[in-house]
């Protein structure tokens, strides 16, 4: 008998290997390795957002290449750029309409403090008005910025309870 035929046998004795894991640590891993981000570009930084998809950036290396046109697909909600007050609750009602788990990533110093515009016209900081799990610093900041901020988020939800 060969080794080749003999290791054949083994494969139909009805031994099946197995992996043992924790359940949670797998839903975590699920959850970081699929994130659906929705398109939620508002001003400059939605162009660098947009460019983060392209073949030059490949955001499809960290699973979140898949931009959903509709929040009930979304698990993610990138604010790329400056927020008016008037945009406001439109802005919470995709977030809204978001499934849980949910996160949020605000891109930009618009979206984060309000940037350049320290007017009444322009919120200060989506912070006011949806939870913020990561901020991403730059005006406006460039895809490699924004993909780290992602990894960051990876992170965060890989720390995260199931």
């Amino acid at each position: 008998m060969t080794a080749h035929a003999h290791a054949h046998d083994h494969a139909h004795d009805g031994e099946l290997g197995f992996i043992t894991t924790r359940l949670e640590w797998l839903i975590q891993w699920a959850r970081r390795s699929a994130i659906w981000p929705a398109q939620f570009g508002l001003a400059c930084c939605a162009i660098e957002m947009m460019s983060m998809a392209t073949s030059r950036y490949d955001v499809a290396r960290f699973g979140a290449e898949v931009f959903r046109g509709s929040p009930r697909q979304s698990d993610l909600m990138i604010v790329a750029g400056r927020l008016s007050r008037k945009m406001a609750p439109a802005m919470r009602r995709v977030y809204d309409q978001m499934p849980d788990p949910k996160w949020v990533i605000s891109m930009g110093a618009c979206a984060s403090v309000g940037g350049v515009f320290d007017n009444y016209a322009i919120v200060q900081g989506v912070d006011q008005v949806v939870p913020v799990d990561v901020y991403v610093p730059g005006c406006p900041p460039r895809p490699e910025s924004l993909i780290y901020g992602l990894v960051q988020l990876q992170q965060k939800i890989a720390r995260s309870r199931a």
